[in-house]
């Protein structure tokens, strides 16, 4: 037990000095000129120029309408990216119907699809939710099929013999086997959701992480990029505890390593 208590101590340490060392070996490079303050800046200047943005709010505001796009887009594209999955992962005829499509499309960059998708939905809140949403539904429902696929087969057997109907296939029998490979796929498509903001919000947004990201390139104010960039570190962070928690309580019979 104590072995155990301190081989947890030390994880937590390690988490924590880990980053810490990164940000101490970066202050000194800059201190002593190996690295030019002017392109790469320093952690004392970030967080000089960090203050400000903060108390303005203007940090706060553009974060929380990053926030708000990323969350619609991850529910847009991960709902039907379920359902589509489940629903190929226990039918033939769905899964031949569909998976050619997807394996023909997913190798697609979303971000070509940009210009499309502006033509289409216009310089608006729907084209950036889009976007979103359709990078995050093609790791959802590939990953949602796939643990569909892995489920015993007895299982499917079992259901079948009691006289399941197609509803109780999809919520007792597919979804629960197929939870752990679901969660794997929203926790790729959120960290999708964080890469697709940016380059969403580089094309004819006012506001947001990635316009903030944007404007400082076309200002020189490397400080306020990087400031920017730690933001969307720590959304992702945020993000994966929140899924983390999420699947702990969705599935408290998983072991955490």
């Amino acid at each position: 037990m104590i072995k155990q208590d301190y081989s947890s101590l030390l994880i937590r340490i390690l988490s924590i000095l880990s980053p810490l060392s990164i940000l101490i070996l970066w202050e000194v490079m800059a201190r002593v000129h190996i690295i030019d303050t002017r392109l790469l800046s320093s952690p004392s200047l970030i967080l000089h120029a960090f203050i400000p943005l903060l108390l303005s709010g203007e940090l706060l505001y553009n974060t929380a309408v990053s926030v708000q796009r990323v969350l619609w887009g991850f529910l847009a594209g991960s709902a039907p990216g379920i359902v589509l999955g489940i629903g190929m992962g226990l039918s033939p005829l769905i899964r031949s119907a569909f998976e050619p499509m997807i394996a023909a499309t997913y190798p697609i960059p979303k971000l070509a699809l940009m210009p499309l998708i502006l033509l289409v939905f216009g310089l608006g809140e729907t084209s950036k939710i889009f976007t979103i949403a359709i990078g995050v539904f093609y790791l959802v429902v590939i990953n949602t099929m796939a643990g569909v696929l892995s489920i015993d087969k007895i299982y499917l057997d079992v259901a079948q013999n009691f006289g399941a109907n197609r509803k109780n296939f999809y919520l007792t029998v597919a979804l629960p086997g197929a939870l752990p490979m679901i969660f794997a796929g929203l926790k790729l498509g959120m960290g999708m959701a964080l890469i697709l903001i940016v380059a969403a919000e580089l094309s004819a947004a006012k506001a947001g992480v990635g316009w903030m990201i944007w404007r400082a390139y076309d200002m020189f104010a490397i400080e306020q990029m990087f400031i920017a960039l730690i933001t969307l570190s720590f959304l992702g962070y945020l993000f994966s505890l929140l899924l983390d928690a999420l699947e702990n309580w969705v599935l408290p019979w998983k072991k955490q390593v």
